[in-house]
């Protein structure tokens, strides 16, 4: 049997040793990070991992994670990550961890215990145990990313189930808390896991593209930075970043190309300490100073490619990435993109949360993640809407910043702004141009939303909308709408008022449909048993019915206006499509709109056979 005490007592000294160098040294901290320990040891003594190695190297490698990676200097997160297994898997209780180590403990091991084997319970857990506390998150995290580490031991069902929970919540939760390091870590570990032949492809592409380019990419580094050496001495760090896996996957994806037609494939990033810049140029210059003029100096040198200046310096990404992109033709012929950043910009990019003030970081979520715990049913879908992390930053037209996720519209941008201005929302002016409230929203736009008191929101809302909180209040809406009792037949288009007749499903469902349907007249053929009588269903005021009619006239002078003026004016009818063809003097008009009843529509029509120079009028 393998005696595994040195390795064991090898990852005690690794962990006391970081807690130490963290500024946890006093004899109080000491004393309770090893009673945590002891009680965590004795807990898991006769427990091994799937890998056969002993199980308190779990806790105290997470533990390391939370002091070393996680840059925690309290006591009692580091308490917490050693016991954070105990109660959920020994016999040991939370009132005892409570009575040993305090509450502060307590709470943060109550909260990343499971309290079920079901996800969505345990995604709820989580969420609705935070309460202001950041600290509850980077301990459940810790665990993910240990537990991702490890995963190759396990039997490949149980890495596919742990691989999904980590791409789908755990990777976008570290994001939105401004962890960039872990979550790029967890999503490349979860894709490996759950695409293990198109990661290894990706990763064996990317080093053959990395080796094909690095000779012309690192001289290109070299004189990029020999021309700011000029300004700014040997104290810019340059470097060549080179992407994941999972980033190409996720940029083949969105853009539906190959490996080969993905660009930029790496950037040349720039790192500055501003001191040690301010002591080089003996000025008190300024971190935005640095950078611009960083991107000045190699401007003037290279040709910029149009239109590529990215400032998220000033103009943060909701996660707290900072730094400014752009793009410049090297000498060979290719574009290059560069990203300029200070440290303390990289620190906040790594380590949002942790490094940033707690309070603003967990304002940003708790409103969310308050309604998605509440609200179960909805959990699972809000989940990714709402912590996804690729985002947009838009502004109102006095110039407030809105932050949208990727590919949200002007009716996300409405319904973030308020419900009811969402709900109303009838059309928008795009950087002053008019445009629908579907359009999609770059970064950078400036968004003037009008409402129109008529103007609900409809079904087909919710493939335009991408924001939990729109999702939200349009199913809302649509839930307190009266129930339609019956399916109508989507060939023949029946209306109240017009002659109808109803086939029931073995569910009980009834299919309205016209008396000449072809449809209804196969199916009273082959299924008569089914036909029930329709004798509610009538005209209703919030109801609509989409019609289109054909209309075919001798074209005049102002025939059009006299039709749109017929459907518009006295027919009390709202178009929602018109289009008019002429060919050899006549005209054919196709309009679409809603009615109420066939009552209304025959009425529509024979308005409209009164027109002069109308000579048919057919419903389509």
């Amino acid at each position: 049997m393998v005696d595994y005490t040195e390795m064991v007592q090898a990852a005690v000294e690794k962990l006391f040793n970081a807690v130490r160098r963290n500024g946890m040294d006093n004899e109080q901290a000491v004393n309770l990070i090893s009673g945590a320990y002891a009680l965590a040891e004795e807990a898991h003594r006769p427990q091994k991992r799937k890998s056969g190695l002993p199980y308190i190297l779990h806790p105290l490698a997470v533990a390391l994670i939370v002091v070393e990676e996680m840059r925690q200097t309290d006591p009692a997160i580091v308490c917490a990550a050693l016991l954070h297994d105990v109660v959920e898997d020994t016999d040991h209780t939370i009132e005892e961890i409570r009575s040993l180590f305090g509450d502060d403990v307590a709470t943060l091991v109550a909260a990343v215990t499971k309290p079920n084997k079901q996800q969505v319970d345990n995604f709820q857990h989580i969420l609705g145990s935070v309460n202001k506390d950041v600290r509850v998150l980077i301990l459940k995290l810790s665990d993910r990313l240990h537990n991702m580490r490890t995963l190759d031991s396990m039997k490949p069902q149980k890495q596919w189930k742990i691989a999904s929970e980590t791409q789908f919540f755990f990777a976008p939760l570290a994001g939105r808390l401004g962890l960039y390091k872990v979550k790029s870590e967890l999503e490349n570990l979860a894709f490996k896991f759950l695409n293990p032949m198109e990661y290894e492809h990706l990763n064996s592409e990317l080093a053959k593209d990395r080796e094909r380019t690095k000779e012309a990419v690192e001289t290109f580094m070299g004189e990029a930075e020999a021309t700011v050496f000029q300004s700014f001495s040997k104290v810019i760090r340059w470097d060549i970043r080179y992407r994941k896996p999972f980033s190409i996957w996720r940029e083949m994806q969105e853009r539906n190309c190959d490996f080969y037609h993905v660009p930029f494939k790496h950037y040349i990033r720039a790192v500055f300490n501003c001191d040690e810049v301010r002591q080089d140029t003996g000025r008190d210059i300024s971190e935005q100073d640095i950078v611009l003029k960083i991107y000045s100096v190699l401007g003037n040198k290279f040709r910029e490619q149009t239109g590529s200046f990215i400032n998220y310096m000033t103009q943060p990404k909701a996660n707290g990435y900072r730094s400014v992109h752009f793009r410049l033709l090297n000498p060979y012929g290719n574009i290059e993109e560069f990203h300029i950043s200070s440290d303390t910009m990289r620190e906040q990019s790594y380590f949002g949360c942790i490094v940033d003030d707690k309070e603003q970081w967990m304002k940003r979520l708790t409103s969310v993640l308050q309604e998605l715990s509440e609200n179960p049913e909805l959990l699972m879908p809000g989940i990714h809407d709402s912590l996804y992390n690729e985002d947009v930053t838009v502004y109102t037209p006095q110039g407030s910043p809105v932050t949208l996720p990727k590919g949200a519209t002007a009716l996300d941008f409405a319904y973030e702004i308020h419900t009811r201005i969402g709900s109303h929302a009838k059309y928008a002016r795009i950087n002053g141009r008019l445009a629908s409230v579907r359009t999609r929203l770059n970064r950078g736009d400036c968004i003037e939303i009008f409402s129109d008191e008529s103007i609900n929101p409809q079904q087909d809302w919710l493939d335009d909308v991408v924001t939990f909180k729109s999702k939200k209040a349009i199913r809302n809406y649509l839930n307190r709408l009266p129930k339609q009792k019956y399916k109508l037949c989507p060939c023949c288009r029946p209306l109240p008022g017009s002659e109808i007749i109803g086939f029931a499903d073995s569910e009980g469902t009834v299919t309205v449909h016209r008396r000449n349907c072809p449809d209804a007249i196969r199916a009273a053929s082959e299924n008569g048993q089914t036909i029930v009588a329709v004798e509610d269903f009538k005209p209703e005021d919030n109801i609509l019915y989409p019609v289109s009619i054909r209309i075919i006239g001798v074209d005049r002078p102002h025939l059009l206006r006299d039709i749109i003026d017929c459907v518009v004016q006295d027919a009390h009818l709202s178009m929602s499509a018109l289009s008019s063809v002429m060919e050899e003097e006549i005209v054919t008009c196709t309009i679409s709109y809603s009615v109420h009843s066939a009552d209304e529509l025959d009425s529509a029509v024979k308005r409209l056979m009164s027109i002069e120079g109308v000579e048919e009028v057919r419903i389509e």
